[in-house]
């Protein structure tokens, strides 16, 4: 097993996790959790997947790891207070869909990556933008994965106020982030929903849902005794993987391979 090679691509922080074997190798991008783990070095170590003949590169969510503010995540939390989801969900989502298209550009010219489709995964905030990359651009996707991600992010919202005050502004962006509502567009690529048996109600609703909803082009993995998180606090710096995030792992690792193998 390789060691972690940590950078920045078109200023997004990294950490990628090299293949087994030498030569180019097909590429899967990951966005971590605003929950621990909250940084591109924590969630590497709580879903590493190492098992996988391909690089893992996973990127820095805005204002988390290396991009938070005076070494804090306070910034972030004030922003989750002034308008969860005009100030912090959606711009952060949003953000990390923009930026991406330059970034992977940048992965491709520093590693050993092929230059085929590749795959996406995404924990909680994090599942929103591998699902907008599905649904809102055109990269070329062979499989994805979300763990207890923010499918439909209204429920995201409900989580920090039941009664948050939309305005036309605020229902375009949160429709935007209703990806049950695009499932016809995600189906494009294979995948897999993982869900906590623990975790919130209303985003494991939206788990069955989006399943429901994608048909045979996806498949649910449920994982009992899982809540929300996939680390311990403060889930910043990376920390021994936990015995239900090796479960997750396993699941991942094991639904990659498989559509690896079937994009040959």
């Amino acid at each position: 097993m390789h060691s972690p090679i940590t950078g920045a691509a078109a200023g997004v922080p990294f950490t990628a996790l090299p293949p087994a074997g030498n030569g180019p190798a097909p590429l899967i991008v990951t966005w971590h959790m605003l929950d621990a783990p909250r940084s591109d070095a924590a969630f590497a170590a709580a879903l590493p997947m190492n098992d996988l003949p391909a690089w893992r590169v996973h990127l820095g969510m805005p204002m988390c790891g290396s991009r938070m503010v005076d070494g804090s995540m306070d910034a972030g939390v004030e922003l989750l207070r002034k308008d969860v989801l005009m100030a912090a969900l959606f711009p952060f989502v949003r953000q990390a869909t923009e930026e991406f298209p330059a970034a992977l550009a940048s992965i491709r010219a520093q590693l050993p990556v092929d230059d085929g489709p590749i795959g996406v995964l995404g924990g909680s905030l994090g599942g929103a933008v591998a699902l907008r990359i599905l649904a809102d651009t055109q990269v070329p996707v062979f499989a994805g994965a979300v763990v207890n991600a923010a499918i439909r992010v209204r429920s995201v919202v409900d989580l920090f106020t039941g009664d948050y005050p939309y305005d036309p502004e605020s229902q375009k962006a949160a429709d935007s982030l209703d990806f049950v509502a695009k499932a016809g567009v995600i189906g494009r690529a294979p995948l897999l929903v993982v869900s906590g048996e623990q975790d919130h109600s209303a985003l494991r609703a939206d788990a069955l849902d989006l399943v429901d909803a994608l048909g045979e082009r996806s498949e649910l993995l449920s994982i009992p005794e899982l809540a929300h998180a996939l680390a311990d606090e403060p889930g910043i710096e990376p920390a021994p993987q936990l015995p239900l995030a090796r479960e997750v792992d396993a699941g991942l690792t094991t639904w990659f391979q498989r559509h690896l193998a079937e994009a040959g």
